[in-house]
């Protein structure tokens, strides 16, 4: 797969992509719990199929040191039993925010009410741009048909 577009030699592209990074770096250094982003990271990345984020997010998690188990149990949350109840409340809200095509509701007060249990009105606000900000990139990468080559390597900018 070649991509349709390089983001890095186009003059717009560039320019779009240094000032999206910056609003990443910046949630990256909110109060939300890093375990947390990755998790949400990878779980949106995964519903929209995002193969360049699911190798970024997964070896930037495992760098982390979250184990291989959890990142392995991803797309099955509700059924391990290896994640916290507020790193559940935070997956729950992801795939709500995620799939709001497939819902007449969006998010559902009862999920908001259960992310709200655990996280304070900065961490929600971090986790409610998490969530938009990997749909954002996700598409993106689908609609560009950016190739996930698997040599990303963490620490070594997005």
């Amino acid at each position: 797969m070649e991509a349709r577009l390089d983001y890095v030699t186009n003059l717009a592209g560039s320019k779009a992509v240094k000032y999206l990074m910056s609003a990443g770096r910046t949630l990256q250094e909110s109060t939300l719990p890093q375990a947390t982003q990755e998790l949400v990271a990878l779980r949106v990345s995964q519903i929209n199929g995002c193969a360049v984020c699911l190798d970024m997010h997964t070896k930037t998690a495992a760098a982390a040191g979250e184990s291989s188990v959890r990142l392995h149990l991803v797309a099955a949350w509700r059924e391990a039993t290896v994640f916290t109840e507020a790193e559940r409340a935070a997956l729950e809200l992801a795939e709500e925010g995620t799939r709001v095509a497939d819902g007449a509701t969006g998010v559902s007060d009862s999920v908001w009410a259960n992310a709200a249990k655990h996280y304070d009105e900065d961490q929600l606000t971090a986790l409610v741009f998490m969530v938009s900000f990997m749909n954002m990139v996700n598409r993106l990468n689908i609609i560009t048909q950016q190739p996930a080559t698997g040599a990303f390597e963490p620490g070594h900018g997005h």
